[in-house]
């Protein structure tokens, strides 16, 4: 098995599973926590180490490194195994996923973004989805007839803090996820809707449909429903625990015990509430996202220029939210017709962020 995004908490929670059932690790793949890096390499003993960048070599306790995008590829065409578990945080996971569909290796997808981005060229038939919310949709779904998919959000660190106090936001208070432990990027996206928005859009590819929708559920135990056209919904419900999916995504025969039960009694009752746009502005534009799918790389561009210029405090909050929409209507008639385009895009999109900003200063 290969981990790319070995330190973050996917892959962390990946290793304890591949841990438990004895599952070999061929190759780790990580970004800059070398320190991390380390300690997993002296205890899974992996045959190729992949990092970000040259400068960190030195650093790492392997004596076979590779770096950066090729490096993964390169890793990727001569490994061994058969199962790619892609965890790299946002659109620089693309590179990856097409390399390991171009190595017809089995893919264990965390990073959403290579489908919202590039869905329309990517074969989703050797894909299975480490998302709860993805995992619990197919876990329901047994070849039924569906009226609607509908996954779960937490609502975010912001879900109940007064709406015109969210404008000043910090960074590290959108880091306080009331119920996951999760990387920076991903809490931030859970603040503002965008990560459900992509899993709205990642659902529409790996089901091939566009009745999909989402509601928060405080407890996030419910991680996805599904009403079907018989008139009854069917609920997903487990821990707040990420290896349940991981199991699964890396044995669908899966048998063991991974979490304990729910405890129903102990929760006592559950919250259900709508996705206000006044909230999450972004969630105005999913019904014509799901309309036009290849618009994700619009988003996603505009949302990591944006997170970008957030955390080097040269917008606030909300103006995350403000430039994804308006990236949104500037682009809403590209048309992308391979994969070339995709990058194209991306850096068009970027680059037109970075403009807008620089210019609002004038």
């Amino acid at each position: 098995m290969l981990i790319l995004g070995s330190t973050g908490s996917i892959g962390v929670n990946t290793i304890i599973i591949a841990k438990k059932f004895n599952i070999d690790i061929e190759v780790l793949s990580a970004g800059r926590n070398i320190t991390l890096l380390n300690t997993q390499i002296k205890e899974l003993k992996p045959k190729v180490v992949v990092i970000q960048e040259a400068c960190d070599i030195d650093k790492v306790e392997h004596s076979n490194v590779y770096v950066g995008q090729k490096g993964i590829t390169k890793a990727i065409e001569e490994s061994s195994s058969n199962l790619v578990v892609n965890a790299i945080v946002g659109f620089a996971g693309l590179n990856a996923t097409l390399s390991a569909i171009k190595a017809k290796k089995r893919i264990a997808l965390a990073n959403k973004e290579s489908l919202v981005v590039a869905g329309a060229f990517i074969d989703v038939s050797n894909i299975v989805p480490i998302d709860s919310e993805h995992f619990g949709l197919w876990y329901l779904l047994n070849n039924r007839k569906i009226d609607r998919l509908i996954i779960t959000a937490s609502g975010g660190a912001f879900r109940d803090w007064k709406i015109e106090e969210i404008k000043n936001a910090t960074l590290q208070e959108t880091q306080k996820h009331p119920n996951w432990s999760m990387g920076e990027k991903i809490t931030i996206d859970s603040a503002t809707m965008v990560n459900k928005l992509f899993e709205v859009l990642e659902a529409k590819w790996l089901f091939n449909t566009t009745n999909i929708d989402a509601i928060i559920e405080t407890k996030s135990i419910i991680h996805s429903l599904i009403d079907f056209k018989d008139g009854s919904s069917t609920a997903h419900i487990a821990a707040t625990s990420m290896q349940l999916p991981i199991a699964f995504a890396l044995d669908q025969k899966m048998d063991e015990k991974i979490l304990n039960h729910i405890d129903l009694l102990k929760i006592g009752k559950l919250e259900f509430k709508e996705i206000e746009i006044e909230r999450y502005p972004v969630w105005q534009i999913k019904d014509e996202l799901l309309q036009k799918p290849y618009l994700g790389v619009v988003v996603n561009a505009a949302n990591e220029a944006a997170i970008s210029l957030f955390k080097d405090k040269k917008i606030g909050f909300l103006q995350i939210s403000e430039f994804i929409i308006k990236a949104f209507k500037k682009f809403n008639h590209i048309k992308i017709k391979n994969i070339e385009d995709v990058f194209k895009i991306d850096n068009d999109v970027r680059r037109w962020i970075n403009d807008r900003e620089s210019k609002s200063k004038l």
